[in-house]
């Protein structure tokens, strides 16, 4: 590909001059990409580190998509100020399966080798996993801001997550990585590569890492846990008005990364409105953008409900339980539908509901409007 630029949009390439030294080696590089399964959904934030990997992948070289089914059972404490909580092992798997199935939309899965990490990583004997340790002092570690803060703060750090520089360093070992790319917060993981590759008598791959996207709220990342993302999957209402929701401030980083930059318009809202359409055509298409901005100018601007409304047949006891049924229906955690409720984002009939029990007579033919942008007509039978 004759316009393939590696380094577009990186933040960092290590070490200095490293890279084109890789490419010069006149053949496919190994350019790895890990992921823990924490979470089932690819969101844009994710989606931009895959656009740069297809980059890769159309010039020629060789995509390597580790899904860390083992290191996930641990917890990537990247950018963290506690332990993560540990998923069950059929939830991993679960996720694992549908992060698969989302990654292909971006990437060519015939030119993707998908790998899980417990492939190498659970044979690993307790001598073997002594002589990763032995790659990375614990000095090293403790140089990672976040364990940093964690250690000087006196908050626990356990013995788990020091093991998890080294354990994703190990999947670099194992496929014989010549490039990794990952976010910004990875920094420190994608280096640890570097530092044990050369024990196991490996050229250490080169590193480039790319800004991390700012989610809805334009603070924090875009991330699942903080509740501030678009996920790839999510329908075309949901995907334009979520993105009509971003503050101006993040516009210009937005249209960069998610919308491939150029001009734009002037004025933010027609600039946002015209971000919001590349956005949902590239994932529903046209039709999809046209129908996402239809749905947003009768809802949001004019505050109306949608012309058609899908019925949600009432189930569970009576009275219903709505952060539980709404979990059900809609998707997210019934502690996600109790904020909603407790910040007046659930009507009913365009009434604003408090508590979280209602008997069926009076959500029966009533539309329940969940959020800003989402409409059930709620049916008993």
């Amino acid at each position: 590909m004759s316009d393939f630029v590696p380094t577009r949009h990186a933040v960092h390439v290590l070490p200095e001059g490293g890279l084109d030294a890789k490419l010069k080696l006149g053949r496919p590089l190994r350019v790895k990409l890990g992921i823990d399964p924490t979470s089932p959904d690819v969101h844009l934030g994710f989606a931009v580190v895959l656009d740069r990997l297809r980059e890769w992948q159309d010039a020629g070289h060789t995509v390597v998509l580790i899904v860390g089914d083992y290191t996930a059972r641990i917890g990537d404490p990247s950018g963290r100020s506690a332990e993560r909580p540990v998923l069950a092992d059929d939830e991993l798997d679960t996720n694992a399966q549908r992060f698969r199935e989302q990654v292909v939309r971006v990437l060519d899965p015939e030119h993707t080798e998908f790998r899980f990490n417990g492939e190498w990583l659970a044979p690993l004997t307790f001598a073997e996993t002594v002589r990763l340790t032995r790659t990375l002092t614990v000095a090293r570690l403790l140089e990672r801001d976040d364990f940093a803060k964690r250690f000087a703060a006196g908050e626990p750090i356990s013995l788990s997550e020091l093991l998890y520089p080294p354990m994703q360093a190990y999947d670099s070992v194992a496929i014989e990585a010549d490039v990794e790319i990952g976010g910004t917060d990875q920094l420190y993981n994608l280096l640890a590569g570097r530092d044990v590759m050369p024990h196991y008598g490996l050229e250490p791959q080169v590193v480039v890492t790319y800004p991390l996207l700012v989610g809805l709220d334009g603070v924090e990342k875009m991330s699942k846990s903080r509740d501030n993302y678009i996920g790839i999957n999510e329908p075309p209402e949901e995907m334009f008005g979520k993105t009509m929701s971003i503050p101006d401030e993040a516009l210009p980083q937005w249209w960069e990364l998610v919308a491939g930059g150029g001009e734009h318009p002037a004025d933010p809202m027609e600039w946002k409105l015209e971000l919001a359409r590349r956005i949902t055509a590239r994932w529903h298409g046209e039709d999809g953008a046209r129908a996402g901005e239809e749905h947003f100018t009768r809802v949001v601007r004019r505050h109306e409900a949608p012309e058609a409304v899908e019925e949600a047949r009432l189930d569970g006891p009576d009275p219903l339980h709505l952060p539980a049924f709404l979990a059900a229906t809609l998707g997210e955690s019934t502690s996600h539908w109790r904020r909603t409720i407790d910040q007046g984002g659930v009507k009913l009939d365009g009434r604003a509901l408090s508590g979280y029990d209602h008997p069926w007579s009076e959500l029966d033919g009533a539309v329940l409007q969940a959020g800003k942008r989402r409409f059930v007509r709620l049916v008993a039978s």
